[in-house]
């Protein structure tokens, strides 16, 4: 009885099956018949145009999106890649014989302070002060201190230790706050400093951040030099995946603690990006007001530039124009 119950259903099952296959070949017949009978819609020129701009747009912007969260292709050593104002890697070339000089951090340090202690200016108090008053010293064997006392009372004055009397030991205007530096010497440092920009890790220990794989320094095809608006400065920064290090440098602004806000350094701004062009065009106008980004032609290049602080390894952007510069720059110096 079971058996014949099982061979039972199975048989309904494949009717059931079978009558389902044959509707919907009904229904593919009857959908190619309408397809055949309805007259075609021819598609113009311009709408054919339209639908592929479409198509590259969303590509473009799929591409994008994969740059945003993808790696930088790593560089050969000893080489770096030219990219274009996109962020796309254009050719690969061979950094100038400057770039593999060996770092010495002793060097970049002391040539840094020393430009430092050359832009001091010269300070102190006034040679009378503290000194301008009518006093007299009744001298010894009265029991009474040596302090010096004014004339008309008998208040202590013009010593170090009473009110309104000069200071022990002053700063002296004729101090000389000047430190030199031997002329080979701080080429080297100046040299020291720019093979520095080549290495990831020394970039990193300063803080800087930038997209993982790109090739150091940045070089940067020469049309980014004409660019003259500050929004597309920073598109461009975007792609090259280097615009985390101008948000670090936006939201590391601060007032100064201390005394120094009333002596002309209130402002406490992050160092971020170093552009070195060949020539200042209208870069000058769209990178001056982006946060701690400094911009200057290859003649202008210090140590202190380089390596502010005394550190070496500032994460830095080179046109294509300036490295070709810089290497017969370095070349005329060596």
């Amino acid at each position: 009885m079971g058996d014949q119950l099982s061979l039972d259903l199975l048989q309904a099952g494949q009717v059931i099956f079978m009558a389902k296959e044959t509707k919907e070949h009904e229904e593919k017949e009857e959908k190619e018949t309408k397809e055949d009978t309805e007259p075609k819609v021819k598609i113009s020129p311009e709408e054919k145009a339209k639908k592929l701009g479409r198509k590259k747009a969303e590509g473009k912007k799929e591409k994008k999106a994969k740059a945003k969260h993808g790696k930088k292709e790593k560089a050969p050593e000893g080489k770096v890649h030219i990219y274009d104002i996109h962020g796309d890697s254009k050719k690969t070339v061979e950094l100038p014989e400057v770039f593999s000089t060996p770092v010495r951090p002793d060097l970049i340090h002391r040539d840094v302070v020393a430009a430092q202690a050359n832009r001091r200016h010269p300070y102190g108090a006034m040679p009378r002060a503290g000194m301008r008053h009518s006093v007299f010293w009744s001298g010894k064997g009265h029991g009474v201190s040596r302090t010096p006392r004014l004339k008309d009372g008998n208040t202590g004055a013009q010593a170090p230790n009473t009110v309104g009397g000069r200071r022990a030991w002053p700063p002296l205007v004729a101090k000389i706050w000047d430190k030199k530096v031997n002329r080979k010497e701080r080429a080297l440092a100046r040299r020291s400093a720019l093979s520095a920009l080549k290495s990831p890790e020394l970039v990193k220990a300063r803080g800087h951040r930038f997209q993982e794989g790109l090739s150091l320094p940045v070089i940067v095809e020469d049309k980014f030099e004409e660019v003259d608006s500050t929004h597309e400065v920073l598109d461009i920064l975007h792609d090259l995946g280097v615009f985390d290090d101008i948000i670090r440098a936006k939201d590391g602004y601060k007032i100064r603690a201390g005394r120094g806000k009333m002596r002309g350094r209130k402002h406490r701004q992050p160092k971020s990006l170093l552009i070195v062009v060949k020539e200042l065009k209208g870069l000058e106008r769209g990178a001056r007001n982006i946060p701690g980004v400094d911009l200057c032609t290859v003649s202008q290049l210090n140590t202190e530039l380089l390596a502010p602080g005394g550190v070496p390894g500032r994460l830095t952007i080179i046109s294509e124009g300036a490295l070709k510069v810089l290497g017969g720059h370095a070349a005329k110096k060596e």
